[in-house]
Parts: structure tokens; C-alpha cells; sequence
């Protein structure tokens, strides 16, 4: 995430300047997401700085930025500085001493050649606080006809730049950046759906070999178990009144988990794709609801929960909460015996090495990660990977209740969102699973 490296804002003229109630001191607040990514998409633009070094040469100006205006922000995306006016990529200037704030309303270019003699800026507020004298900026208008910033030129000597074809130059270059914003946007989206259908095809191989598992094994056992017991009590033979009994009570067990399983599996496919749009969900919220369904299962094993602030992402809201159930009942279901589950949750955003860390294939913007941590029995590392199986339980048994499918709907939800699920644990040492989400989409409209 960018941020302004700057404290005290200079005029031209190399004085700090003021005007009025005006301050030029430079805002210095770390940016969005959102705003930080324009910057990124100017930055990445190999042309911005051929297109500032060339205004400089031809011109004569010394100063020229790319910026990202909106209703109350001005943010410098590229600049080309030879008068050490101190501001840098991701540096603000207050939207009100800006002309470029004027300019977003009417998206008509303004031009002055000399601002002592031009009648409309002379006695203007903003002059008289760079200390500048010829200036230029041309609105960038992005090919969806929305105003994404300026094209801007400024020096403390006067300069002829309504001469000539200054004007139809300064257009030609504001187009440009357009055109290339829309190419690079267009290219990353193409990417990142391509990057989306490769997941989702991994994901459908991973699920059909699952399934075939499913049905090769884990149905046939008890399916076997029920034609075995039902052909002993159907074969006419003489059986025993207790005997007849204990293969009805297991015909009657093994019928019941047959009828479990289909139940678990009806639930998972149910956790398909999500069509609707995705709508902001707080997090803090699913985890609370969550904790109020497990609520007696928590007394019961005096279990305590730390959460921190958690973000909210663009989701489907039933999903997230679904999610957080299983992953908190997980905990609980694999306590260490005789000892309190302890369990904490928190969240980071994800940015730089630690974004490639965790989601080295990053196809949007912006991630958090959501880390869940217990004190419980732990995961081997031989079974880090299949523990997100369906029906797989390391741990069977009357101490470890459950049908194996909890972390395997986790998983699914977490796809579903365009995330990521990554877990560290050793036996008897706990478990952490981190959860990475998008937190902002770009050029996706889900939230």
C-alpha cells in the first residue's frame, strides 16, 4: 500500500506557501486499497514516464504528475520533479487548493501562459500557494466516459503553452494514458479469469477424485456390511433371538450412517458457486454468529475465544457464517483431552512479500488474511493435504465425534469466495489455518 513520503509541501518558488485558511502541508495518511492500486496501475504503465520526461523537454516546465482526482481526494500516481517540490507517488495534496478540483467538475483543460496577466487566474488561490506562474491539465477520461484524474504541467516562469499545438499534445498523451489504463485492465482481467478457471478446474479434478474415492470405498464398506447382515437374517437359517437382534441393531446403525453420509453430501453440494452478488459481510458478525450456535458446546468444555478486529470482505454472508461454524467446531470436536480449548482469531491485511507468501498467484488487488489458532490434539503433516477430504477423520473415534466433511465444506466456501486455505499444525501442538480473501476486487463488481 502506498504512502506519502512527505511532511511539509513547498512552493515553487521554494517557500513554504500559504493562503488564506489554505495550508500546502501535503497529506501524509496511508491510501486505500482502491486509491493505492490507481497508483499501481499508473506506476506499472511504462509510458507515464516517457510521456513526463517529454512535457518537461518540450515545454520547459520542470514539474509534471499523473493524478487521481475524485470528489475529495487529489493523489499524485507519476511524477517528473526538477524543482524538488517534494511530492512522490502516492502523495496528497488537499483537493481544495488544487485547480485539477475544478477541472474534475467541468472535465474541460485549463491553460495559462502567464498567471499575472491571465484574467481568470490571477487573482486565484492556487497560483498564489504553489508559486507557480504557466500551468496546464488536461482531464484523463477513461474509455467508460468516467474522469479518472489529470494530466497536469506547472513552472514559476511564465510559459507560451497556448501557442502551437501544446494543447492538442497534452490531449494526445491524457488519451494515451487512458488507452493503456484500459489495455492493462483488460490484460490483468484476462488473467486473472484465466487464473480463476484454472483453479476451478483443479478443484473440480480434486472433487471428481474424491468422488470416485467416495463411491470405490467409503460408501461400499457400510453398503457391504448391510447386504452381509440382511443375507444372514434373510437366508432362513436358524438364528439365535439375541444374535437376530445384533445384526438388526447393526442393519439399523449401518442404515443410519448410510443416511448421515447422504445428508453430508447433499449439504456439500449445496455449497455451490454462488450466483448472486456478492454483498459486503463483516466478519466480525459470521464469527459472532458462529459462537452463539456453539454457545453450550463452548460451556461445556470451557472453551475461550480471542477475536481481534476482523475485515469485511464481498461475500455471501450464510457461507461465511457456515465457514466459521465448521472451522470453530472443529476446534472444540479436537480439543486435547482434559484441557481447555483456547482458541484466537485475527486478520492482517496482505500486501508485498507477504501477499506472494500466501497467494503468490494473487488474481485482485487486495487480501486479508484470516488466521483461526486452537491448542488442540494438532495435524500430522503427512495429512496436512487430505484433511480437506470429504469423510476423511484422522482421529475416529467416541472422543472425536463427526462425519470427516466440516473442513472439506471449508474449503469449498473458501473457493467459492476466490480464496485461498492454508494450514500449519504438529501433533499435540494445535492447528493454525489461514484463511486468504479478497478484500477489494478490481474492474470486478461484487461488492
Amino acid at each position: 500500500m502506498c504512502k506519502s513520503n512527505c511532511s511539509k509541501g513547498h512552493n515553487l518558488t521554494g517557500n513554504r506557501g500559504y493562503y488564506g485558511s489554505f495550508d500546502v502541508t501535503m497529506i501524509t495518511k496511508q491510501l486505500e486499497p482502491h486509491f493505492a492500486e490507481d497508483v499501481r496501475r499508473i506506476q506499472e504503465l511504462e509510458i507515464v514516464p516517457a510521456i513526463l520526461e517529454l512535457i518537461c523537454k518540450t515545454t520547459g516546465m520542470r514539474f509534471a504528475a499523473v493524478a487521481r482526482v475524485t470528489d475529495d481526494r487529489w493523489i499524485a500516481c507519476a511524477v517528473k520533479d526538477e524543482v524538488d517540490f517534494g511530492l512522490q507517488p502516492g502523495g496528497e495534496l488537499r483537493i481544495e487548493t488544487t485547480i485539477c478540483n475544478e477541472i474534475r467538475d467541468s472535465v474541460k483543460p485549463v491553460v495559462i501562459d502567464e498567471v499575472a496577466t491571465d484574467a481568470a487566474y490571477c487573482a486565484h488561490h492556487t497560483p498564489r500557494m504553489y508559486g507557480f506562474q504557466s500551468y496546464i491539465s488536461i482531464p484523463i477520461i477513461l474509455k467508460d466516459n468516467t474522469f479518472f484524474g489529470t494530466l497536469c504541467a506547472l513552472d514559476a516562469r511564465p510559459m507560451p503553452l497556448k501557442a502551437g499545438n501544446m494543447v492538442d499534445m497534452f490531449t494526445l498523451f491524457a488519451d494515451l494514458i487512458a488507452y493503456h489504463l484500459l489495455s492493462r485492465d483488460q490484460l490483468r482481467n484476462s488473467g486473472t479469469a484465466l487464473q480463476v478457471a484454472k483453479e476451478e478446474l483443479a478443484d473440480t479434478l480434486n472433487e471428481l477424485r474424491q468422488f470416485d474415492h467416495l463411491s470405490r470405498h467409503t460408501l461400499q464398506e457400510p453398503l457391504r456390511k448391510l447386504q452381509l447382515y440382511s443375507d444372514m437374517i434373510a437366508s432362513g437359517k436358524t438364528i439365535a433371538a439375541d444374535k437376530t437382534q445384533q445384526l438388526a441393531e447393526r442393519i439399523n446403525s449401518l442404515a443410519k450412517q448410510c443416511s448421515a453420509m447422504i445428508k453430508e453430501l447433499t449439504d456439500y453440494n449445496a455449497l455451490h458457486q454462488p450466483e448472486q452478488v456478492f454483498k459486503p459481510v463483516d466478519l466480525n458478525i459470521a464469527v459472532q454468529n458462529a459462537l452463539t450456535r456453539l454457545h453450550p458446546k463452548m460451556e461445556k468444555l470451557k472453551a475461550v475465544v480471542y477475536t481481534d478486529y476482523l475485515h469485511t470482505i464481498p461475500g455471501v454472508g450464510s457461507q461465511l457464517n457456515q465457514l466459521f461454524y465448521h472451522f470453530l467446531d472443529n476446534a472444540l470436536n479436537y480439543s486435547l483431552p482434559g484441557k481447555a480449548p483456547v482458541i484466537k482469531i485475527s486478520s492482517v491485511l496482505l500486501e508485498g512479500e507477504a501477499l506472494l507468501h500466501y497467494k503468490p498467484d494473487a488474481a485482485y488487488s487486495s487480501y486479508c488474511r484470516v488466521c483461526i489458532e486452537d491448542n488442540g490434539i494438532g495435524i500430522n503433516k503427512a495429512y496436512q493435504e487430505t484433511v480437506f477430504d470429504l469423510f476423511v477423520r484422522l482421529n475416529p473415534g467416541e472422543h472425536f465425534p463427526g462425519m470427516g466433511t466440516g473442513l472439506s465444506q471449508c474449503k469449498k466456501i473458501v473457493r467459492n469466495h476466490e480464496g485461498a486455505i492454508l494450514v500449519e499444525s504438529e501433533e499435540g501442538a494445535g492447528c493454525t489455518f489461514s484463511l486468504i480473501f479478497p478484500v477489494e476486487k478490481q474492474g470486478v463488481t461484487k461488492c
